[in-house]
């Protein structure tokens, strides 16, 4: 059998694995007990929110598309009058399929997470053991449905159209569903978490979770939105631009004999393979850490994908050592980066003690000492990716021309290649944040409130991580991306009788030109789209007011009246909708202006600015946010005053600061990297033809 049949053989089999393996977890949880009648009506009301708003989103998205899908068809890799008529149709097909994979993704692990978390509620009552396992198996649905769906669309696409880059197309689809579903989602959950917070803990000092506050159905909404769907589609765009960035390379390097191309994915379906393993593996005692056994069974698949991978590259011909060298150092990188972000996030740890320990003198200085460690905390993972990046280039470099950036590309698939594991982490957060609530909701007493506490906190932790580990990967992906655009844009230049790229020089004034706009972007996407949280939860707080005033019985909860929890929920559905658009658009508009003044040369600047800045940015809010939201935690755990202190005021404030950094910004950022870097290789022929100085 050729080894291209037979890789393509291994991967399908995993794919289907996977998915049997999800169709079984999903079956488990559903089986799983939930009596109380308060609770099942409020998942209910969560899981209805959360399909509301992801209609209305897909309806927005599916218009963007479509008019997405017929400029490729029309320009893309080439006008459509030029003659390559299948190829424009091949581009504008992969692109669609690349949404509706995503989207797909994103509805499965929506409609698992809302079942699951009214049953990890009722477990909470029984002990940490069952609610973990069912939190996390409901989240591993979710990871499981997204590296098989993206697997699947990579292989099929090159299968069927056996040209590389028509992934380009496929991973742009992802990456514009992803960038408008994580804004789209990030300003929903924020909107009604700010609210929430502001009018119910800091104004009227009840719970968190408490059903006479209006807002706090839509912040559960949000959790599944945000956290599951969005993240879902943010991991799902950052594994198909690995993968797409690394096959364009390899299918340049192989010259006929599919060795690298094999290589990309059999390290893949060992991944996936790898993550199944983990995941099966993931346990707790009933008095153990939540924390600690997701960390487990995070370095168990990263071993277990060690291992395998060195098996298969000492058993199949042509596959390189160096290059598992330049994925394995890409995925320990990526551990070590879940590692430091732990340590500045984990409130069991100093960083989040000291924070609030200063809490305690106002909320100046708990966001002073939030900022300077969340800036603090981005040197890690920068050294981090430019270690990676630095360390594979010179491993593959001895193996010849173009091999140094396809080494850079395999460390992102090394990176990402334990995702199913890393999703399914991040979607037990806001599983058993929703269980929290539900168990409040549902009056089942203060000790499951607080078995559903230490499970949030473990998730917040851990979802930290993930979002660190996210954004180390977006970075090692873009900065293959960018070997990817060099690839492509000497295509057009051979082609017009122009110089090549081989590098790009600062001092060249068309470079620098694009260092400044590109650097420039990822600061104004984060302030649109926090701006669209602070628009957006200003209405739902007088929305809020508007109820506990003209509500008779609300604000003392009076038996039998009930908040209007559908208004706010709307007003998170519409306000993000209608504010997601603009910064996505901006971002793609800046990189097409710079193409058509600068030309090529003016682009490759843009992206380095781009890429620096954003990293860095991403990274700072990210850990800023978590660390606050633990902080808070820290608190209400009954450290430093407890609920109701000054320190506790405080640590709410920085939390509401927080969380549009961590839930919206933050992970928006390394989409909208990858979102400009796949526009600037599709339209590279056009700049070359086209610009103004270049």
């Amino acid at each position: 059998m050729k080894l291209m049949q037979l890789v393509y053989l291994v991967s399908f089999f995993s794919v289907l694995i996977a998915f049997g393996y999800a169709v079984y977890l999903h079956l488990w949880v559903k089986r799983q007990p939930v009596s109380n009648q308060k609770i099942m009506e409020v998942s209910d009301l969560i899981h209805a929110g959360a399909n509301t708003f992801m209609r209305k989103e897909y309806k927005v998205l599916a218009k963007f598309a479509g008019i997405a899908a017929i400029i490729i068809l029309i320009l893309l890799p080439s006008p459509i009058w030029q003659g390559e008529v299948t190829t424009n149709i091949s581009m504008a097909l992969a692109y669609l399929a690349g949404t509706v994979l995503s989207a797909i993704a994103g509805k499965i692990g929506i409609l698992v997470a809302t079942q699951a978390n009214s049953r990890a509620a009722e477990g909470a009552g029984k002990g940490i053991k069952p609610a973990f396992l069912i939190g996390f198996r409901g989240g591993a649905v979710m990871g499981l449905a997204v590296v098989g769906f993206c697997l699947l669309g990579v292989m099929a696409v090159l299968w069927l159209t056996g040209d590389a880059s028509i992934l380009l197309g496929f991973s742009f689809g992802a990456s514009s569903l992803a960038l408008f579903a994580k804004a789209g989602g990030g300003i929903f959950t924020k909107t009604a978490d700010v609210a929430a917070d502001l009018t119910g803990k800091v104004e009227l000092g009840i719970p968190e979770d408490d059903p006479r506050n209006p807002a706090v159905i839509a912040d559960n909404v949000g959790d599944n939105v945000g956290d599951v769907a969005g993240m879902g589609a943010d991991l799902f765009d950052s594994n198909v631009a690995a993968m797409a960035s690394a096959l364009v390379m390899a299918q340049s390097l192989d010259g006929g004999s599919g060795a690298n191309t094999a290589m990309v994915f059999c390290y893949a379906a060992i991944g996936l393979l790898a993550s199944i393993i983990g995941i099966v593996c993931a346990r707790v005692g009933q008095n153990g850490s939540p924390t600690r056994a997701l960390n487990s069974s995070t370095y168990t698949t990263t071993a277990i994908f060690m291992v395998l991978t060195a098996a298969a590259t000492w058993l199949l011909p042509g596959f390189q050592w160096r290059i598992w060298g330049a994925s394995a150092v890409g995925l320990i990188v990526g551990v070590v980066i879940g590692i430091t972000t732990d340590y500045f996030t984990d409130d069991s740890k100093p960083i989040v003690q000291r924070v609030a320990h200063a809490s305690q003198s106002g909320s100046a200085f708990t966001i002073l000492s939030g900022i300077s460690y969340g800036f603090i905390s981005s040197l890690p993972a920068m050294v981090g990716i430019a270690v990676s990046a630095l360390t594979a280039y010179k491993l593959c470099e001895p193996l010849g021309d173009g091999y140094a950036l396809f080494g850079i590309a395999m460390a992102a698939v090394g990176m990402l290649s334990i995702v199913g594991m890393i999703i399914s982490n991040d979607a037990y957060g806001p599983i058993v944040d929703n269980a929290r609530g539900l168990a409040e909701m549902g009056g089942l007493g203060e000790e499951t409130i607080r078995v559903a506490d230490e499970l949030d906190s473990a998730g917040n932790t851990v979802k930290a991580v993930t979002k660190g580990f996210a954004i180390g990967a977006a970075g090692l992906t873009v900065i293959s991306l960018l070997g990817a655009y060099m690839s492509e844009v000497n295509e057009s230049l051979a082609a017009l009788g122009r110089e090549l790229i081989t590098g790009f020089d600062i001092m060249d004034p068309t470079v620098f030109f694009g260092i400044l706009v590109g650097a420039a972007v990822p600061a104004v996407f984060s302030a649109m789209l926090m701006l669209g949280v602070d628009k957006n939860a200003q209405r739902m707080v007088a929305e809020i007011h508007r109820q506990f005033r003209e509500i008779a019985g609300l604000k003392e909860g009076r038996e039998g009246v009930k908040a209007d929890y559908d208004s706010c929920i709307n007003i998170a559905t519409e306000g993000s909708l209608k504010e997601l658009i603009p910064a996505g658009l901006m971002a793609i508009i800046a990189t097409v202006a710079v193409g058509f003044i600068g030309g090529p040369s003016a682009i490759g600047g843009f992206l380095l600015g781009n890429i620096t800045s954003g990293l860095l940015l991403a990274l700072f809010m990210s850990n800023a946010g978590g660390l606050w939201d633990n902080a808070k935690k820290y608190i209400e755990a009954g450290h430093e005053g407890g609920k109701g202190s000054e320190a506790h005021k405080a640590a709410v404030t920085g939390d509401t600061v927080g969380d549009p950094f961590k839930d919206t910004a933050g992970p928006s950022i390394n989409t909208q990297i990858t979102v400009v870097s796949l526009v600037a290789s599709l339209l590279s022929s056009l700049f070359a033809a086209l610009s103004l100085f270049g």
